[in-house]
């Protein structure tokens, strides 16, 4: 384990400084932008009480809340039964690596992020730095490196995510009653700080963080770097906060230096401008850009729609849904980072594993236009527009058959048809012949043409000035079709 003055040792000798100016010359992982989907996990104590969402550690000290009810009447009063009594519970007797990393493969992910620490401050690795970590307490297993294994067995890329930030202030509600969370408390502890929650809109918000926590949180998230060697990192919000801004760049040019040393390029995907534009990879959570942009980027997002841990009430999106956030993104430059929650046990739920293989064998048929590819010099045609920003999937998109989104891999242009037609005949507008010849969308020679998982069916197609229209005896699917069209 580094101490601080290794740790600063290493993050300004280069290749990289830590300053703005030098992490500009990041340059993404050349694997990320031909992977386009990967899965989120958020597993750990939250999952034992398994209720409302994945904050019952904070939620359960706010008196009144329904988790602060909840709580008292299964668990009884928080100073009798805390949220570090739900440690003991934390068995895990269900959890297998390689079954998780198997499910994953089988869905089509490319790269995985388990989250290593979430803003209860329950290390999910082994750590030197505290005690309170799933090796030495709970289940009394290395978690991360165990996924990490398994991960690297079926060449998932092993990525990991560190919410440590908002630990700051995740557990000070606990000393506004008689509650476990109580003074004196001190680095090291399970609860420490437990500081007044701020304004989390304020990014100067006081009481600001003590040079103290921010010397904890960088070296905890140095210790994930050294031990794991991730291939990313994710950084939760509050880390945009002023208190981070310069232990972010140290902590950047320190992973970006250690991965040269490894012979590989890493990347850190971040949200809310908590780093400069260019020195990472830009993140948006549950939700999209209205249009391609010319930087690379990633959107996480849930299988639920209320909850990133297993819950006992979760909303669960439908496959067909989670698809065709996976298309309009891959069609703007971006990837798709879907998340899931296991069970406290260490089981992916039922609900879970359907929607995953689902979607598997959905990418099995289509993964063609997805994986290796780029957008088009047009995202897509049809009436549906969306809203570039964060926190828009109250619900679902309600797409018609005429929505089409286009990416492009080698010989081919693919049409990706969000809902399909059900009269069996697609139109694809973009491709029309026009008369205008310094205007036209497309100008190129169409050789072939069918839709991807029909091979052995006979399709018809021709241009006139309408678009390409295209007619296969079989265009049922319930999911998105892909409409596969080879230029010359």
């Amino acid at each position: 384990m580094h101490s601080l003055e290794e740790v600063k040792r290493i993050a300004n000798e280069g290749p990289f400084t830590a300053n703005w100016e030098s992490l500009g010359n990041f340059k993404m992982p050349d694997w990320f932008s031909q992977a386009k989907f990967g899965i989120f996990i958020h597993w750990g104590l939250y999952s034992v009480p398994a209720f409302n969402n994945e904050w019952y550690s904070r939620n359960m000290y706010i008196q009144d809340s329904p988790e602060f009810k909840h709580h008292v009447k299964t668990y009884g009063s928080q100073k009798d039964f805390g949220y570090k009594d739900f440690i003991p519970l934390f068995t895990a007797e269900n959890f297998n690596p390689q079954e998780w990393a198997n499910l994953f493969k089988k869905a089509g992910a490319q790269y995985v992020f388990p989250v290593a620490e979430h803003h209860d401050g329950f290390q999910m690795y082994k750590s030197e730095l505290s005690h309170w970590n799933a090796y030495e307490k709970g289940p009394k297993r290395d978690v991360l490196g165990e996924l990490k294994k398994a991960f690297d067995k079926e060449k998932l890329h092993f990525c990991t995510s560190s919410h440590r930030a908002e630990h700051w202030f995740f557990m000070g509600h606990g000393k506004e009653f008689e509650s476990d969370i109580k003074e004196p408390l001190k680095k090291g502890d399970f609860y420490w700080p437990a500081m007044p929650e701020p304004d989390n809109q304020d990014l100067v918000s006081q009481p600001y963080p003590s040079q103290e926590f921010i010397d904890d949180w960088l070296l905890r998230t140095c210790e994930v770097i050294d031990n794991y060697q991730p291939e990313l990192l994710y950084f939760d919000w509050w880390i945009q906060h002023d208190a981070f801004k310069e232990p972010l760049q140290l902590l950047a040019a320190y992973y970006y230096n250690r991965g040269y040393e490894w012979g590989k390029k890493v990347g850190i995907c971040y949200k809310h401008d908590a780093m400069m534009f260019g020195s990472g990879i830009v993140e948006i959570e549950r939700g999209k850009f209205a249009d391609a942009q010319p930087f690379y980027w990633q959107t996480d997002t849930a299988i639920a729609r209320n909850s990133w841990c297993y819950t006992t009430t979760l909303d669960y999106k439908e496959p067909k849904e989670i698809i065709q956030n996976l298309i309009e993104v891959v069609a703007k430059n971006g990837n798709l980072l879907l998340n899931v929650g296991p069970k406290g046990d260490g089981s992916i739920p039922d609900k879970d594993r359907d929607i995953l293989e689902t979607i598997g064998n959905w990418l099995e048929i289509n993964g063609k236009a997805i994986y290796h590819s780029k957008p088009w010099r047009k995202v897509g045609e049809g009436p549906t527009k969306l809203v570039s920003g964060q926190f828009q999937e109250a619900q679902a998109t309600n797409y018609t058959s005429e929505d089409i989104r286009f990416t492009v891999r080698g010989d081919f242009l693919y049409a990706l048809v969000m809902e399909p037609p059900k009269e069996g005949t697609l139109l694809i507008r973009s491709l029309k012949k026009s008369s205008d010849q310094n205007l036209p969308e497309f100008h190129g020679i169409i050789e072939e043409v069918h839709i991807l998982g029909t091979e052995n069916e006979e399709c018809h197609w021709q241009v006139d000035k309408e678009g390409l229209h295209v007619k296969c005896q079989r265009i049922n699917s319930k999911l998105p079709i892909v409409c596969q069209i080879k230029i010359k």
